[in-house]
């Protein structure tokens, strides 16, 4: 190899950003929560791990997602395991505890939001695949049991994450990072 195609190879890697400079552009806290957020709710219906609470706090700022309800035994904030996994963004997102679900979607129910659950139903559409009218809010539910039944009967549509192997679903924070961005997208799409 001459030295000049070296150079030009040098010139074409992909470099890593340094902590320091991620921290750099990091906004402040002040700046986040002046941002307009998007009209995307969350509902977490009865997330035992506080550590599944924590990363969707990351991932509903990640998204600037409206406001999250923490309901039913959800854990709130402030809480060591949910600050370690949320990396401070329950200091920026908007949210609010309901003791029950139904409350929350009646409220935003009445204000025109369209309520999506994330669960396996007869009628779930593969998320890539559904339009969503906006705003929304999407459900996630017990890690075990899912969405209460209760709650179903509140719900505009279910959505879903193909699953090719063995297993039936995804951990509840990573199935709900997959599906939050891709409302993000849509929403997106359709400004």
């Amino acid at each position: 190899m001459s030295k000049g195609n070296y150079y030009v190879i040098l010139l074409h890697m992909i470099k890593k950003l340094a902590s320091d400079e991620i921290l750099k552009a990091k906004p402040s806290i002040e700046r986040v929560r002046k941002l307009k957020r998007m009209p995307i709710y969350i509902i977490a219906d009865n997330i035992r791990s506080l550590y599944n609470v924590g990363a969707i706090f990351r991932t509903s700022d990640g998204i600037l997602a409206e406001k999250i309800y923490l309901c039913g035994m959800t854990g709130i904030p402030p809480r060591r395991e949910i600050q370690k996994t949320s990396l401070g963004a329950c200091e920026v997102v908007p949210w609010e505890y309901r003791e029950n679900s139904v409350s929350a979607i009646k409220e935003l129910k009445k204000k025109g939001v369209q309520i999506v659950a994330l669960e396996l139903t007869h009628s779930s559409q593969n998320y890539a695949d559904t339009e969503f009218e906006f705003p929304c809010a999407l459900i996630v539910g017990h890690e075990i049991n899912g969405i209460n039944d209760e709650i179903m009967q509140y719900v505009d549509k279910a959505i879903d994450i193909p699953m090719l192997g063995r297993a039936n679903s995804l951990n509840v924070a990573t199935a709900f990072g997959i599906a939050a961005y891709q409302i993000l997208h849509k929403y997106k799409k359709s400004c």
